[in-house]
Parts: C-alpha cells; structure tokens; sequence
C-alpha cells in the first residue's frame, strides 16, 4: 500500500482553509513559501483576482491545480433556472481549463425552492450532469461529484453517499467520478465497499476532522488528528482502491482556524499532514 502522507508532493491545500484571512494571490504565495504544491481554488476567490491573474500566479509559483470549487447547483424550480445553472456550469468548466484545474468538484445542490421532491432533485442532478458533460468531456475535464452528509440535502447536495454518486458515475459513463471528502462520508457504514466500488473513478481525497461537539454544522470543522474521523483508516481504503493522488485539506472553521494566523495555519496544515493522516 503507498503511504500518502509519506509524500510531502501531495499535500494539497483547499482555499477556503484560509480565506478569512488572505487573498487568492497571497494564498498562492503562503502555499509556495510552506512548500505546499497543489491547490483547489474557489471560484469566487478566483473572480476576485482575476482568471488571467489567477493562472499566471499558479503558474508562476509552480503549483498544480488539483481541483476546482466549485460546479453544480443543478435543481431549480422551472425550467429557466436550470438552464441558467447549466450554462453557470459551462463557465466554471472553462474556468478550470484556464486555471489548469484537473477536475471540477460537483455539489450537486439540494430541492428548488418550495418542494420537498428530493427524487425528483435527484433526477434533476443527473440531467444536469449529463447536460455539462457535454462541454467537459470533449476538453478533457474530469467532473468530480462529492457527496455531502445529509444534514445538507435540503440546501446543498441531495447526494448524501458514496453509494448514490456511484450510481451517477455508472449511469452517466466516463469523465465523471467522485471526491471523498471524509468531513462527510465518516459515519457511512458502507463506505469502505462503495470507496472500493468507487476505484479509479476517485478524483479527490478531502480531509479535515469532526469535532464533538460541533457548534456549526457548516462552519466548526477540525483539523486532522483534533476530532472522531479515523482519517488513516479511510486514507488507506481510497490507496487500497488505486488512489494515489493529493490529499487535499479543506477546513471550514468560523471559530478557530479561519481566526489564526494564516502562516500557522499551513505549518500546522503541513505537521498534520504527516502525523494525523
């Protein structure tokens, strides 16, 4: 089995770990000045520098671009919304291209205003999928779906398990896989058979922890090694399945990490790293 944390060349760091507190561009230069060689950057962080910017630092820096938040959104209420979530799509996949992202990370979204339809969000997902793999797929772009825990399905993914974007992969055929992201994929009882199931169509291996208690269901996430999650555990199942990729830390935390000094913030990311994953 190869042992992710062994290889310093994987860390990856998800934007939003330090937004709070840097820019795009200041990010882009903490990541290289930590030794930390692979970043997923976040749209609107991306809009705000400038896509041209945007790229020419990532470039200039050396950094690989191993995903982009963020694309989906699908449902809608009429058929005008999802026409305009299909064309918003459209732009994050060129955006990508442009950044040299190498796949698009897919929360799906949840129910359209006013219904309590989640099957038929579902459907909608997987049509809205399908439609943008139209513009992905010819230019190479991988589309990553990650399934979030379903406290989310409401409101931002109606796709709560590895099982259910499995599903998608099989139903929709190549350039489409999926990212695991353990903050939300932990408690699933069948994760290792759906990890395994999953194999070579896994694009993005997402780390942080769970905290007990956690204050904010969005907002309280923890760093590695501070929480319940057996990240070692899991990271093991995904290598088991052929994934020998980044490991990407994505940590959302209002309270405490967003607060830090974002150069703390990425020698602990880097310390973690190694030791709690």
């Amino acid at each position: 089995m190869r042992d992710l944390a062994a290889r310093p060349d994987l860390l990856s760091l998800n934007t939003a770990t330090v937004r709070e507190r840097w820019t795009l561009p200041q990010i882009i230069e903490g990541c290289a000045r930590h030794g930390i060689r692979a970043i997923a950057p976040w749209r609107d962080q991306v809009a705000a520098c400038g896509l041209e910017a945007a790229a020419r630092l990532i470039r200039t820096h050396g950094l690989r671009v191993n995903g982009y938040c963020r694309g989906g959104m699908f449902p809608a209420a009429d058929a005008a919304g999802r026409a305009a979530a299909i064309a918003d799509n459209r732009r994050a996949v060129d955006e990508a291209l442009a950044l040299g992202a190498e796949c698009l990370i897919l929360v799906v979204g949840g129910l359209p205003a006013g219904s309590k339809d989640i099957a038929g969000a579902r459907r909608q997902v997987q049509d809205g999928i399908a439609a943008l793999l139209e513009h992905a797929r010819p230019q190479g772009l991988k589309l990553a779906i990650e399934p979030l825990h379903p406290m989310y399905a409401a409101d931002r993914a109606c796709v709560n398990t590895l099982a259910q974007a499995n599903d998608l992969c099989d139903a929709l055929g190549e350039g489409v896989g999926v990212a695991v992201d353990v903050y939300h994929v932990w408690w699933d009882p069948a994760l290792e058979r759906e990890i395994a199931r999953a194999g070579r169509r896994i694009l993005g291996f997402h780390v942080c922890d769970w905290l007990v208690p956690t204050t904010d269901m969005l907002l309280d996430r923890g760093m590695m090694g501070d929480g319940v999650i057996d990240i070692p555990r899991i990271r093991g199942w995904v290598e088991a399945a052929g994934y020998a990729d980044c490991v990407e830390v994505e940590i959302f935390s209002a309270r405490n990490w967003w607060q830090r000094n974002p150069d703390e913030v990425l020698q602990t990311v880097r310390e973690r790293y190694a030791s709690a994953c």
